[in-house]
C-alpha cells in the first residue's frame, strides 16, 4: 500500500501529434499509445518570444483506449489525468531499458480540430475514465 503523503498525479492539457494506436493484448484487452505536446512560451532576455515543446507518452487501457482510438485524431487538444508508470523490458540484445509514460485515468476531448476540421463546441468537453475498466496492474503482461 501507498505512503498516504504521497501522491502520483499528472494533468498534462495538450494537442495529439499523431492518431492513437490502438492495439490489444494477447487476452484482448485494448491499449491505446498516444503521443501528447504541451508547449511552454515564455520571452527572452531581448523580449523574443520563445518555444519549447516537451512531448509526453501516454497510454490508456480498456474503455478508455477504445474511446481514444475511436474519437481522438491528430491535432486534437485533450486533456488526461493520470499518472507516472515506468516499465522495463529487456531488448534484443538482453539490455535492460525502461520507460516512463503518464498511464490515463481520464480523458476529456476539448475544443479543437475534429475529424472533419470543424472546430469542436469547447462548452461540451466530452469525458471518458477508466474507472470502470475492470484492469489492473496485474492484467497487464508487459
Amino acid at each position: 500500500m501507498a505512503d498516504s503523503n504521497s501522491v502520483n498525479k499528472v494533468i498534462l492539457v495538450g494537442r495529439l501529434g499523431q492518431d492513437p494506436d490502438v492495439r490489444y493484448t494477447q487476452g484482448g484487452t485494448p491499449k491505446a499509445n498516444l503521443s501528447i505536446a504541451t508547449d511552454e512560451i515564455w520571452k527572452d532576455q531581448n523580449g523574443e518570444r520563445q518555444r519549447r515543446t516537451e512531448w509526453h507518452r501516454v497510454v490508456a487501457w480498456s474503455k478508455l483506449a477504445e474511446i481514444c482510438g475511436q474519437y481522438l485524431r491528430k491535432g486534437r487538444l485533450v486533456y488526461i489525468e493520470g499518472r507516472l508508470q515506468t516499465r522495463s523490458w529487456e531488448d534484443r540484445e538482453g539490455n535492460k531499458r525502461y520507460t516512463t509514460e503518464v498511464r490515463a485515468d481520464n480523458m476529456v476531448m476539448l475544443g479543437g480540430r475534429s475529424e472533419e476540421g470543424q472546430a469542436a463546441p469547447a462548452a461540451q468537453p466530452a469525458v471518458a475514465d477508466a474507472s470502470d475498466s475492470g484492469t489492473t496492474d496485474d492484467d497487464i503482461p508487459f
